[in-house]
């Protein structure tokens, strides 16, 4: 798939099966990616989540956030997590997965049936805490990835499995490696 292709609405609601058939927990870490700058992106092995800087290395503190009041980065918005099968689905190939923009790409089921706001999450050695803060397809998403796949991560069935994935924030630091096991906490 090169840029100029993208998947038809009808392509998309063919995949989107595989997309509910996602562990409930018991998920893995497949991809996770660094943002060291705006529009940059490096693939990963293994990271640091911290408390007070997210992913380490990644630009998500100094970008800030404009709907703050004071422009500071949004707490609530510190990881962004995707599930891989719709990464998948979308971008095509491994390779373009990233362009997404999420730090994490987990196989797991994001909706917020499984996932609500508050649950957390166990991955490698961290711990991470769903946040409420809805996370939509937008501009960038569009030209990456084509309109009807963002008119469809942002429809009513995209929402209902968070397609587009989902916004956490760090409650306990620790080290995350590609294969690490995704687990609810009790």
């Amino acid at each position: 798939m090169n840029l100029e292709t993208y998947l038809s609405e009808q392509e998309l609601k063919k995949g989107f099966q595989h997309i509910q058939g996602s562990p409930p927990d018991n998920g893995v870490v497949e991809m996770i990616v660094c943002r060291p700058g705006t529009g940059e992106r490096s693939e990963m092995q293994s990271c640091e989540l911290d408390r007070e800087q997210g992913l380490i290395g990644d630009n998500w503190l100094a970008r800030g956030y404009k709907k703050t009041a004071d422009g500071s980065a949004h707490p609530d918005m510190q990881i962004n997590i995707m599930n891989a099968r719709a990464a998948a689905l979308v971008a095509g190939s491994r390779d373009r997965w990233k362009l997404a923009g999420d730090q994490l790409y987990i196989d797991m089921d994001l909706s917020a049936d499984n996932l609500p706001p508050g649950t957390q999450l166990q991955v490698g050695d961290a711990i991470v805490q769903v946040t409420g803060e809805p996370h939509l397809g937008c501009k960038k998403f569009m030209e990456r990835f084509g309109r009807d796949a963002t008119l469809f991560v942002n429809s009513e069935q995209g929402r209902l499995v968070n397609m587009r994935g989902i916004n956490a924030r760090v409650i306990k630091s620790g080290r995350v490696n590609v294969g690490d096991r995704v687990v609810k906490k009790a």
